[in-house]
């Protein structure tokens, strides 16, 4: 039976050093402060808000929300964006996406300032993720990933690893990001010939395709780690589901990230410690 590497843990462990670093920046007159920059209300987008402000709660860190109502019109919009961008007092925000069609998301995308780019959706915070460099920060879900191999003591360095998706959110982020820790990385996509004989070559296994229970015991071999990265709710077996099959994997790899418990649980926490970080940088 494989290893199921849980996300708790993970989340607990950024959370106390997180902790510790907010105290610091307190004690230094400074208050670590994230914004919630939200159209609508969403019910993802609610969730995701609720779990952020916990944690933010949690460690120290201030929330302040701007709320706008689902038919705002550009110039309120922008307005309240470039606000933010300018109040020296936020350290970091978080926009909700995807915008109401009256909305130019592509704009609102290009208009947040990269150094308060939390959950790494601008050029400049991408920018960053390929060349290495501290310019913005990596998306939230793709740092979880990492976060988690690193939790659990497991070295891509002279790995081979095999991502399934190629999305700016996770797969070519997490791509980058392997490589940067000196793994062999193969992405594959829609396109890719045969990729059951590539993962199966893989010695991690990263799965983001956004397909869900898409990966069964065909693509996988033993002594693989598996981070399953999907997540989706399954009418048939009513409960939310990862893109692999977990029952078919788990008799099989080494380790493997569970749905729900996994990569999702340590989003938030990689969220606040860009809050802290940008604190520290600014």
């Amino acid at each position: 039976m494989a290893e199921v590497l849980k996300g708790a843990p993970v989340a607990a462990a950024l959370t106390e050093k997180m902790a510790a670093d907010a105290a610091a920046l307190r004690e230094a007159g400074i208050v670590p402060t994230l914004a919630i920059l939200r159209v609508g209300a969403r019910d993802d987008d609610l969730s995701y808000e609720r779990g952020a402000i916990k944690r933010c709660g949690q460690v120290g860190v201030a929330v302040k929300q701007v709320v706008l109502p689902a038919d705002v019109d550009s110039g309120t919009f922008f307005t309240a964006l470039d606000a933010l961008n300018r109040d020296e007092g936020v350290h970091g925000i978080l926009m909700f996406r995807p915008l109401p069609s009256q909305l130019d998301g592509e704009r609102a995308r290009k208009t947040l300032a990269p150094e308060k780019d939390v959950d790494g959706c601008t050029d400049g915070s991408l920018a960053g993720v390929f060349t290495n460099t501290d310019l913005g920060f990596p998306p939230c879900t793709a740092q979880a990933a990492m976060e988690i191999l690193r939790h659990y003591g497991i070295d891509p360095a002279g790995k081979r690893v095999a991502v399934i998706g190629r999305s700016l959110v996770i797969g070519r982020p997490v791509a980058m990001m392997l490589m940067h820790e000196n793994a062999t990385v193969t992405i594959c996509h829609t396109r890719t010939a045969d990729v059951p004989s590539i993962t199966k070559e893989a010695d991690i296994v990263i799965a983001a395709s956004g397909q869900m229970e898409c990966i069964g015991a065909d693509y996988l071999s033993e002594g693989q780690v598996v981070i399953d990265v999907g997540i989706g709710w399954s009418e048939e077996k009513q409960k939310l589901c990862g893109d692999v099959r977990f029952d078919e994997a788990e008799p099989i790899v080494a380790a493997i990230t569970p749905v729900p418990g996994g990569v999702g649980s340590v989003t938030t926490s990689v969220l606040v410690s860009h809050v802290v970080e940008a604190a520290k940088r600014a």
